[in-house]
């Protein structure tokens, strides 16, 4: 991996979450969890580079964003889609979903990412908040939460960026 500053990233960010996905990972080279992310952003706040995902309280990546300070957002080739859906959809608490996925673990800057990402996103924790739903205006977003189980925001200062 060759570090790069994140402007020289020349995929479009909406595009690499939304379309392609990614996964964010948490967590240790003892324990860690990965999942997939299918919302988020990559901006600028407090005069910061940062990224911004959202985790339901009742998935295991969870616990792990809870507990370190340090979490990796990377992106993969179309290749990896199917490996993607599968680490959206299973739970680490069930199965170690990088072995069953094929990814090679990679510890790097107090992170845990994978060889096989095109691009790794190193954060660390700025602040983190559960959406508040008296703060939605547009009853779309509100059918999201039909079981009141709102994200909560993490967003974490970008400190290094890989591209494979």
């Amino acid at each position: 991996m060759k570090e790069i500053n994140i402007r020289d990233i020349k995929e479009n960010p909406v595009s690499l979450i939304a379309d392609g996905w990614g996964l964010v990972t948490a967590g240790n080279k003892e324990k860690f969890n990965t999942m997939t992310v299918s919302w988020g952003a990559v901006g600028e706040i407090w005069g910061k580079d940062a990224v911004f995902v959202f985790i339901r309280p009742q998935r295991y990546t969870y616990e792990f964003l809870e507990k370190e300070d340090v979490f990796t957002l990377s992106f993969y080739g179309e290749e990896y889609k199917k490996a993607l859906g599968f680490c959206g959809k299973a739970s680490g608490r069930d199965v170690n979903k990088a072995a069953e996925c094929g990814f090679t673990p990679l510890f790097t800057d107090g992170g845990v990412t994978f060889e096989e990402a095109k691009y790794t996103i190193v954060c660390r924790k700025m602040a983190s908040q559960f959406i508040d739903p008296r703060g939605f205006e547009d009853s779309a977003i509100e059918n999201n939460y039909a079981n009141n189980d709102y994200h909560k925001v993490y967003i974490g200062e970008i400190l290094k960026v890989y591209e494979k």
